[in-house]
């Protein structure tokens, strides 16, 4: 969010208000307004780090907390038709820590005491082993919850309202809050609220490209197109959404190429890359903060299929089905693993390939100029890379855009739905992946149609070929990646 401007003659604040008063409100006031007097940006245990912890977000584009604190109230109507409450709506996910904010926010207190985004924004998600199973929140799994896009929609369309106004976000605040003091109201009163509506409204002009796509949905984000906005680089039609990844075992990625077109083969650039895309700088980036979780991350594992669900037998036989039809592009250590195939040749969606261009990866080479860390290794390529299957199991959906629901669909292509609903987060442990049709999938998921620009399904046809008892054997085999 941008801050109050300074009034250059250094006499009074807006609208008459000697100066001097305007800085005790704003110096006492955001005191006053500390949501939690224990939290802030950083934590001992790394696990509560990479969940709250900040990366330095919070600066540019992050909101004072006691208005978003209350916004999902303030605005309901503009929360997305999702099942749950509040910001549980667009996919925030809490774990019952006492942040008085969900997984993926971040606190920085002082200007404001904001509230930003965080890597477990995009890395955190859920699992449920039937459907009155207790929800289990899983650490370092893409955030199949979490719609990045409806978020930055609620906000756009509170900031639009006549809800968002100073009384009624003051009343509200105070409901929730009954310490909000008058120094307090007063900075907000002033200029903390207007401030913050002209971020998000900033924000939404950046993001006018919107609407010229098909929905992100739950678990996806396009990457790179913003980046052409923040960058100056034309923008095209093409979609550039993705599903979002995994981040297990960092150490055996390094050097290899990454993101899903292999245009960067260094993990911090990529790290750094995705924080700016969350909402940092290259000025703001909290670099001891993220040199920590990547530390963590080298070897961080995913976690196991259950052992007691996998059939050990045709598992076996599916070891030597893998070695011979799958090894080579997705074994760490193989020759082709980390490598770029193709679009000829694997065949899936080029949306996304076609949304990195070559100016875009010159561009992309000049952030961080006159950092030590300055961006060198982005790159234009002709396909899609070869992803090591690490955790594969809590992967889905799967291709690059999420296109298919389960990995029995993936080798049975015939079985590829048309349609089918994401973030329903039940699992379905005969065909690898959530279950994503039937009427509970219906009711507390989002509809993917495949037909739309970018989410195509085709493609990526290894292994289908095999006889059937080959490709049963080789699911049961995944499971235990």
């Amino acid at each position: 969010m941008t801050s109050a401007h300074r009034n250059p003659d250094g006499a009074q604040g807006r609208g008459g208000t000697p100066l001097a008063l305007l800085l005790l409100a704003t110096s006492v006031g955001l005191r006053a307004s500390n949501p939690a007097r224990n939290d802030g940006p950083s934590f001992t245990d790394i696990v509560e780090h990479f969940k709250y912890g900040s990366i330095g977000a919070e600066e540019n584009s992050g909101i004072p907390y006691w208005i978003w604190k209350v916004l999902p109230d303030v605005c309901e109507s503009a929360l997305p038709a999702r099942a749950g409450s509040g910001y549980e709506r667009i996919g925030f996910l809490s774990d019952g820590a006492a942040h008085g904010r969900p997984i993926g926010t971040s606190f920085r207190p002082g200007n404001g005491d904001r509230v930003g985004l965080n890597c477990a924004t995009c890395h955190v998600g859920t699992l449920r082993e039937s459907p009155d199973a207790a929800r289990q929140v899983i650490v370092g799994m893409p955030a199949n919850q979490m719609d990045l896009q409806g978020y930055g929609r609620f906000l756009t369309a509170c900031a639009k309202s006549p809800a968002f106004e100073t009384g009624r976000l003051i009343d509200a605040i105070r409901k929730a809050n009954p310490e909000f003091g008058f120094f307090s109201r007063l900075a907000y009163r002033l200029f903390i609220v207007r401030a913050a509506r002209n971020g998000i409204l900033d924000r939404a002009k950046q993001n006018a490209w919107f609407d010229d796509r098909p929905a992100f949905g739950p678990g996806r984000v396009d990457t790179f197109n913003p980046y052409k906005v923040l960058l100056g680089v034309p923008m095209d039609t093409t979609v550039g959404t993705v599903d979002l990844p995994s981040i297990w075992q960092q150490r055996p990625r390094e050097g290899l190429w990454l993101h899903w077109d292999g245009n960067n083969d260094r993990v911090e650039e990529r790290n750094k890359s995705a924080a700016i895309g969350a909402g940092a700088t290259p000025k703001s980036l909290d670099l001891p903060s993220m040199a920590r979780i990547e530390r963590w991350l080298l070897d961080f594992p995913p976690p196991a299929y259950p052992a007691a669900r996998i059939d050990q037998s045709r598992a076996s036989a599916g070891r030597a089905v893998y070695a011979t039809a799958c090894a080579s592009c997705h074994d760490f250590g193989e020759s082709a693993v980390g490598q770029v195939t193709p679009i000829d040749a694997i065949g899936t969606d080029r949306e996304r390939l076609d949304s990195f261009t070559p100016a875009l990866a010159a561009a992309m080479n000049t952030i961080g100029k006159g950092h030590p860390w300055k961006f060198s290794h982005f790159r234009k390529t002709g396909g899609y890379a070869n992803m090591p299957l690490d955790g594969v199991w809590l992967r889905a959906p799967y291709l690059h855009n999420g296109s298919v629901p389960d990995l029995r669909s993936l080798l049975f292509p015939e079985e590829r739905p048309a349609t089918f609903y994401r973030a329903y987060d039940v699992y379905d442990w005969e065909r690898v992946g959530f279950v994503s049709t039937g009427p509970d999938a219906e009711r507390e998921g989002v509809r993917f149609d495949t037909s739309l620009r970018g989410n195509a399904n085709t493609g990526h046809t290894y292994g289908t070929s095999l006889p059937t008892a080959d490709k049963l054997a080789l699911l049961e085999y995944l499971k235990t990646m």
